[in-house]
């Protein structure tokens, strides 16, 4: 946790965005695996709580009353009998003064706080709930549906939220260089083990203990695979097989909740092949010419379609695509083989505030999310500024069922080289993904250690590891 002042200023400035009526921020509750005393599911705050109240304890609810600049946390007190069983825990109250809140209440007094509110047409400020418990406390407390909830929530209070949490502090950006070391450890670790006889699943488990055990836990569910072609493919128990590529996306969590997310593709083997090294050099390419162009004031976007040009450009010297650059990537042909964006915000969550509307947290008035396949996969498009931390994430992958559906639509056969292609459907996929600050006049890598990614240096860590 950090300074108690941190959370207090945070909460200051959140009421003059918001100006005026009442902001309620739940936390989250537990989630039971099967029943109660089945265990729970790991615990894990909701972020905007975090932000503003900074407490993990599950149970309790932030409320804001900007009218009369008075902030209450309200929650339950735990009973002897869970103190049995879990151990003491803190008082609300005392929870409360630890992030300089002076008042606490049980849960009950919310059901009068929103009552007193209504009577007075007062406006009650929400986030767009993502789950069911919070969307059930919600409807019992202001008659809201939960169908209605997402568009009943407060635009006022979402574009404050995301306002404060998009440019991060010096604090933020410590506590993401603390999950980026853990995640050095996490890829390094699988980097280590990788080899033939071994299976999906064991290498994956091993990367989530890494992430358990130096920190919270992983920051999203690892994916570790031969089918790189799959944008999120789960280690199953397929066997790692000699001359195939691996492709470990995954990430930290630390104990403050911040996260890391990367991504690096190497030889099951330890050892590229001369093909494999000609689609690896395309995307490391893309991956550290992001690194040349982002900076504050330029469309993610733009430096998205620059990559994605860049992409075109390389892919017709192979030969597997033709014709004039800006037509193909205008065309949206590009995306036969970077189906995603090159990359998103994260913070708190690894895909940071999406849960709150990608139309505020990505886009704004400027720009909005395009609608082309591929492109509408863009996380994020709107004008970089000092502090946003972004993924810079590019990859080529051969999906066999897309090429199938393409060639048989006729799309961009004038930019495609299907026949060559068709010899490309057992490669799999590439991805290379880095954490990168947009700094005052450029951007840089977060994490003191970089994971290995140069080819060369790949070779040469898991053949001495």
């Amino acid at each position: 946790m950090f300074n108690k002042e941190v959370y207090s200023n945070r909460r200051s400035e959140l009421k003059k965005l918001v100006k005026s009526g009442i902001i309620i921020l739940f936390g989250n509750n537990e989630s039971p695996c099967n029943y109660p005393n089945n265990g729970y599911y790991p615990f894990r705050q909701d972020s905007s709580f975090l932000y503003y109240f900074g407490q993990r304890r599950d149970g309790l609810v932030g409320v804001i009353d900007i009218d009369n600049d008075s902030e209450i946390l309200i929650g339950d007190d735990i009973d002897i009998e869970d103190i049995v069983w879990y151990g003491s825990v803190d008082s609300v109250s005392d929870l409360a003064h630890q992030v300089a809140v002076s008042q606490s209440a049980p849960m009950k007094e919310l059901q009068r706080i929103c009552k007193d509110a209504q009577k007075q047409n007062r406006k009650i400020h929400f986030l767009p709930p993502y789950r069911f418990d919070t969307k059930i406390q919600i409807m019992d407390l202001l008659g809201i549906h939960p169908n209605q909830q997402k568009e009943s929530a407060s635009v006022e209070l979402i574009k404050a939220v995301v306002k404060m949490r998009q440019c991060k502090t010096d604090l933020e950006i410590a506590e993401i260089e603390k999950a980026c070391a853990i995640g050095y450890q996490m890829h390094t670790h699988a980097m280590r083990l990788t080899k033939p006889g071994l299976t999906e699943k064991y290498i994956g488990g091993q990367v989530d203990g890494m992430a358990h055990s130096l920190g919270e836990h992983e920051s999203f569910a690892t994916i570790f695979t031969q089918h790189g072609e799959i944008m999120h493919g789960n280690p199953s128990y397929q066997i790692l097989e000699s001359g195939r590529l691996a492709l470990c996306d995954a990430g930290a969590e630390n104990s403050e909740n911040y996260c890391s997310d990367n991504t690096r593709t190497y030889p099951v083997n330890g050892k590229f092949t001369q093909r494999q090294l000609e689609i690896y050099s395309i995307v490391e390419a893309c991956h550290d010419y992001a690194l040349e162009v982002a900076k504050p004031g330029v469309l993610w976007y733009d430096v998205h379609m620059n990559v994605c040009r860049l992409m075109t450009d390389k892919l017709k010297e192979l030969g597997l695509m033709k014709g004039d650059t800006e037509e193909a990537v205008q065309a949206g042909a590009h995306a036969m083989f970077l189906p995603h964006g090159l990359g998103h915000m994260m913070g708190m969550d690894v895909h940071d505030m999406e849960g709150l509307g990608q139309n505020y947290v990505g886009f704004d008035d400027e720009i909005q999310p395009s609608t082309q396949f591929g492109t509408n996969a863009l996380r994020c498009g709107k004008r970089l500024q000092e502090g946003f931390v972004m993924t810079d994430e590019p990859g080529i992958y051969f999906i066999p069922a897309l090429i199938d559906d393409w060639r048989a639509q006729g799309l961009h056969k004038d930019f495609i080289n299907y026949d060559l292609l068709e010899t490309y459907k057992d490669f799999g996929g590439i991805r290379l993904e880095d954490d990168i600050l947009i700094t005052k006049d450029g951007c840089r890598f977060l994490g003191k250690d970089l994971i290995p990614y140069h080819p060369k240096d790949v070779e040469a860590f898991m053949a001495n590891n």
